[in-house]
């Protein structure tokens, strides 16, 4: 099943009551409200697109160590998905889609690593909750996500829905600031250029993994993309 009818399949359901969260009309209203706002914001617009410059970054995966970007392109093109947490059943969907295309990806000659503003144990949930075998780095206080131009606060009616839901973000990120990424997905090129970029204000879409395969293809052929 493609991705983005997994989550389609997934939204359906929890609108509809099925889960033990039942989200009445107004929590709904809120949500829908916050992304409608978002999208209206421009924001996805300003964000780093291809043909930029990626910005550099050096994370710590779940065991503390150090990750750079440096060092991941100087092997190959890198993949990069920045998501929003753990707790967020959108992005858990989407990272099991890529695990699923990560052989595909590795025999392009790319790696793959997916950002998250959460904590490293949090982090180690996500990897053994989703059965991941490529690394979540932290990245703390969003600040990669800021300067790929995706990090935005939550509004107020929003932040006030998701204590309601648990959802402590200050608790999951260390980061008393209410921020998270737009769901992105980035492919970098081994000159640091992005030659590939999705971003969307509407977390419940996501592009399929399958869309990685031919901007690799033209990377490994030498091309543009």
């Amino acid at each position: 099943m493609a991705l983005q009818d997994r989550l389609d399949a997934f939204k359906a359901d929890f609108e509809g009551g099925r889960f033990p969260i039942k989200p009445t009309k107004e929590a709904l209203d809120t949500m829908h409200r916050a992304t409608a706002e978002l999208i209206a914001s421009g924001q996805a617009q300003r964000a780093k697109k291809a043909g930029d410059a990626a910005p550099e970054f050096i994370l710590k995966d779940p065991d503390g160590k150090q990750v750079a970007s440096r060092d991941l392109l100087a092997k190959g093109p890198l993949v990069v998905s920045f998501y929003r947490g753990v707790w967020c059943p959108y992005c858990n969907l989407e990272l099991q889609a890529l695990q699923e295309a990560l052989p595909a990806i590795a025999a392009h000659g790319a790696s793959l690593v997916a950002i998250s503003p959460q904590t490293a144990p949090n982090s180690r949930k996500s990897e053994r909750d989703n059965k991941l075998s490529f690394p979540i780095l932290s990245d703390v206080r969003s600040e990669v996500a800021d300067a790929f131009g995706i990090r935005f606060a939550l509004p107020e009616a929003l932040v006030a829905l998701y204590k309601s839901f648990k959802n402590d973000l200050p608790t999951f990120n260390d980061d008393p600031s209410w921020v998270l990424p737009m769901p992105a997905r980035y492919v970098i090129g081994r000159d640091g250029i992005i030659a590939y970029a999705e971003v969307n204000p509407d977390y419940t879409h996501r592009p399929d993994p399958s869309e990685l395969l031919p901007v690799l293809d033209r990377l490994r052929a030498g091309k543009a993309a």
